[in-house]
């Protein structure tokens, strides 16, 4: 992952070496694979590089199709489908080792009068009443070594459980909603752009939101026994919005079956406007070889 805002920023500075096509790169972290949050914010800004400034992306829908080698650049190959009366729309694909490993299309719209009205937040601490995701961990003792894993792992996104009990295992006989709620953002000051927040927004928008997907099952992504990766990834943009500051990111889990888990999620801004809707199915199967 980036270590801070600035290096996210670089990270989604994509070089141009053809026309409609980009260059990225990942982080020299020891990931094995690549960050999806990464490739799709990576992806986003490629398509957004084709577009007239006046009109900015309003969804996306993407699939993961291989693993991303952190090692390795990533091609972003943009399509220019439509330059409509309204709407843009692009295709990209990304190509790593001669191979596809994740394609996106996003759509690019104006800035429209028209009808509001959006589904209330709900009633949440506001974020400096939470203890942050480190605080946590260290509370129910984990070693400084785990703490500092995890938080290398996560930056420069910086996240606050609304119910840290909804990660305890479950009791004999307890059932539990696929449901949580947190406070997330990018730690670090970003520059004022759209585009850069649009892609942010991205990039924070693939953490936790698989994770829902076994608190019913009173599990966790972080246990040895459970494989788990994002198969696809869907996003909507609603209304302006700063990644820098504190987001609520509340999520559920409708379904999980087929070693698949189905999970959503609503983002609402500190004033409690809702600016952003995901949703994502990924693989959770408990693993049978170590």
């Amino acid at each position: 992952m980036p270590r801070n805002a600035a290096d996210l920023v670089a990270l989604l500075d994509l070089e141009k070496i053809e026309e409609d096509i980009f260059r990225g790169f990942s982080p020299r972290n020891g990931w094995k694979r690549t960050f999806g949050g990464q490739v799709i914010a990576q992806a986003l800004m490629a398509a957004t590089r084709t577009v007239e400034p006046a009109r900015g992306a309003h969804s996306l829908h993407a699939y993961f199709i291989l693993p991303g080698d952190p090692e390795a650049p990533i091609i972003y190959e943009v399509d220019r489908i439509r330059d409509g009366g309204s709407f843009t729309t692009r295709r990209v694909v990304a190509i790593q080792h001669g191979k596809p490993i994740f394609s996106l299309s996003a759509s690019f719209h104006a800035v429209e009068e028209g009808f509001d009205h959006f589904i209330p937040a709900p009633n949440v601490p506001e974020p400096e009443q939470l203890a942050d995701a480190g605080a946590l961990m260290r509370a129910a003792g984990m070693s400084a070594e785990a703490v500092e894993r995890f938080i290398d792992r996560v930056r420069p996104v910086e996240f606050r459980p609304i119910d840290p009990a909804r990660y305890a295992p479950l009791e004999s006989g307890e059932v539990r909603e696929p449901r949580q709620a947190l406070w997330i953002r990018i730690n670090g000051a970003l520059p004022d752009d759209p585009i850069v927040h649009r892609a942010a927004l991205a990039f924070l928008s693939d953490m936790t939101l698989l994770g829902t997907s076994v608190i019913a099952h009173g599990r966790n992504l972080g246990e040895p026994e459970i494989q788990a990766a994002s198969l696809d990834h869907a996003l909507w943009l609603h209304r302006p919005f700063r990644a820098d500051d504190w987001l609520l990111y509340a999520q559920d889990s409708p379904s999980a079956s087929c070693a698949r888990g189905f999970n959503r999620g609503l983002l609402y801004s500190r004033d409690r406007k809702l600016v952003a809707s995901v949703a994502q199915e990924g693989l959770i199967r408990k693993r049978t070889k170590r």
